[in-house]
């Protein structure tokens, strides 16, 4: 009896077969889920459809279709209403961030995780054991040649805006080159970027397709071909069990930490959900802490949720060996500020940039920042120099200023002209010009917030300038409302720069609100009017940050 009951009590929670009657009203489950883990998923609803198992009772019919992380999460985050699909399984959380990132409120409800897979570099043999693999360990900046060595390995990564392993290990890059102490270590992060995103790849598996057919001949030393790929120790142990042994990767795992790939497993409007759809989404997922499950995990190459120490096969089959630190526990995921920072980094160092960045100079911007004890000016000083260390040579940056009257009858000035950072006149380059005058910046005495004015002045002046091919884009940072009465309207100033827009030549401005007194939504009305977007930061230290977000988000809509 005790027996009997015991086997009710786990037929009725799903976890034993009932048999061909459960399938006639089978519960259906639409799952999308990245590439990489869609054959573990497909090998699971099959052996779940084939064994019967049950929830609740019910049989459950689990259709799972690839998607690429990127397109879902610009799908959802345009209109979640209009998803085909229950479940969703990116590769990354980063893209669950990102589905959540501006437009409507994205309803996707986390779950839990179903897997894992860190991230590592891997090499043809014959450039890892000239740098001495696996004996040798390497961080992640010395990995990616910074700085650059003559002998470093050409190393290709997957675009960071559509791929999870490249902006995971482009945030962890910026992380180590910031943590080797160097002054310049900024640059150094913007430079890698630049050198990675002429050899980037539209998606992992686009990306194995650059690696060298010949290992040890001329296809090496071919500038088209990669010895070195960033990706995940599943993706290589992919690769591996259909390569020959020529053609096989080994894997260096940094010594500085690994980010990983987190398979988070979430539901998409889970209130539209019925019971009985959102208890079998459940049980699926549960599915991947059992024996069976996790077998299928590990034939796909997946390391467990568990953070159980990765089987000795699993790693060796992805090119890993020891002494190399694949034991080691995955680096944290990375912070929305962290990956913020890294995409816009990317956006701007892969396209290049036009940028003119018009500042408030009004008397209000001499208060002090509470609890800093430096005044806004000051620190919007600090920020603008440390997001400047960010642009690469090519990149090209103007300088306005702006207070009621500042210039005569006008309420702005041009301090600096829009120009190549690197380019050299006299005894600097641009970027030692621009350092200059963001360090010589004051606010004026007495001077009023003259933000219409500039605002339309500056963006018809840059608006004649666009660059093709370029990030173009202003920003605009302010700490008050508009104060000069003998300006044009805010109605007529937002009519003009939407008569200026053209979407053939995108020019986003980005209008940053400084402080409690600036008006986020005036900001914001501005900012939209030309495609871009508005914020508010309450320290000007957040400026630096705020600009990289808003540079994804526009790039995002263009």
């Amino acid at each position: 009896m005790v027996v009997a009951a015991g086997a009710a009590v786990a037929v009725r929670a799903g976890f034993l077969p009932l048999g061909a009657s459960c399938r006639d009203d089978a519960v259906r489950l639409d799952v999308a889920a990245a590439p990489s883990v869609t054959p573990a998923l497909k090998d699971a609803a099959d052996h779940v459809r084939d064994r019967d198992i049950t929830s609740d009772g019910h049989c459950m019919d689990i259709r799972v279709a690839a998607r690429e992380p990127y397109e879902v999460a610009d799908e959802i985050r345009r209109d979640s209403a209009k998803a085909t699909y229950d479940v969703w399984v990116p590769d990354s959380q980063v893209w669950v961030q990102r589905a959540g990132i501006g437009g409507n409120q994205a309803r996707v409800s986390p779950a839990g995780n179903v897997a894992s897979s860190p991230i590592g570099v891997g090499m043809l043999e014959s450039a890892a054991r000239e740098l001495g693999w696996p004996r040798k360990t390497y961080t992640w900046s010395r990995l990616a040649g910074v700085p650059a060595r003559e002998d470093a390995p050409r190393l290709g990564a997957a675009d960071p805006a559509r791929s999870a392993s490249g902006l995971l290990a482009l945030t962890r890059l910026g992380a180590s080159a910031r943590a080797s102490g160097a002054e310049d270590a900024d640059t150094r992060a913007a430079a890698t970027a630049k050198a990675l995103a002429s050899r980037t790849s539209d998606s992992d598996s686009g990306l194995l397709d650059t690696l060298a057919r010949d290992s040890s001949g001329a296809e090496r030393g071919s500038p088209r071909r990669n010895e070195a790929l960033i990706l995940s120790e599943q993706a290589s142990f992919t690769h591996n069990a259909s390569a020959d042994e020529e053609h096989e990767l080994d894997l260096f795992y940094p010594k500085d930490g690994s980010p990983a790939l987190d398979y988070p497993y979430t539901l998409i409007r889970e209130n539209d959900l019925s019971t009985d759809e959102s208890r079998a989404a459940l049980r699926f997922m549960a599915f991947f802490g059992e024996r069976a499950g996790l077998r299928i995990l590990a034939e796909h190459g997946l390391r467990t949720r568990d953070g159980a120490r990765p089987s000795a096969e699993l790693v060796t089959a992805a090119g890993g060996r020891t002494p190399q630190p694949y034991a080691r526990e995955p680096d944290e995921a990375p912070s929305d500020k962290d990956v913020q920072e890294a995409l816009g980094m990317w956006t701007i160092t892969v396209q290049s940039a036009r940028l003119i960045t018009v500042v408030d100079a009004s008397d209000s911007m001499r208060r002090l920042v509470p609890g800093r004890g430096e005044s806004r000016m000051d620190v919007t000083k600090a920020a603008l120099l440390q997001a400047l260390a960010g642009f690469t040579d090519d990149d090209e940056i103007g300088l306005w200023e702006f207070a009621a009257r500042l210039d005569g009858a006008r309420d702005h000035r041009e301090l600096v002209p829009t120009g190549r950072l690197g380019d050299r006149k006299g005894d600097g380059t641009q970027r030692d010009r621009l350092t200059k005058a963001f360090g010589a910046l004051r606010p004026v005495p007495g001077g009023a917030t003259g933000l219409y004015d500039t605002t339309l002045a500056a963006y018809e002046k840059a608006h004649e300038g666009y660059a093709p091919g370029r990030f173009n884009t202003l920003v605009l940072l302010t700490d008050g409302v508009n104060q000069d009465p003998g300006s044009i309207s805010r109605s007529g100033l937002i009519s003009r720069l939407r008569a200026l827009a053209d979407p053939e030549k995108p020019f986003p401005i980005i209008a940053i609100a400084v402080g409690p007194d600036a008006d986020e939504r005036e900001a914001d009305q501005i900012a939209r009017a030309t495609g871009g977007s508005g914020h508010e930061v309450d320290d000007p230290a957040q400026i630096h940050s705020v600009i990289l977000k808003a540079i994804v988000q526009a790039g995002a809509r263009q």
